[in-house]
């Protein structure tokens, strides 16, 4: 994942869970959807907004290593 000097708004993200919904694993879209419940930093939010992007369009092996990374996200 490369970094991106643009910071995303929570609604951003909620807008890309929402739009990634379909591709993710419950239990994933249910951590994000709790992580996103919580005051998560700027950091936390650009960071989760990257993992999802284009989630629906990553090999199983990306899908993989980006649900490890959003399940080690904590806020």
């Amino acid at each position: 994942m490369s970094k991106c000097n643009i910071d995303h708004s929570k609604s951003s993200v909620l807008e890309k869970l929402a739009s990634q919904k379909e591709y993710l694993p419950a239990a994933i879209f249910t951590h994000c959807q709790e992580l996103l419940e919580k005051e998560a930093d700027q950091e936390t939010l650009n960071e989760l907004f990257h993992l999802l992007k284009k989630y629906d369009l990553a090999d199983n092996s990306e899908k993989q290593e980006r649900n490890q990374k959003i399940t080690a996200i904590s806020v």
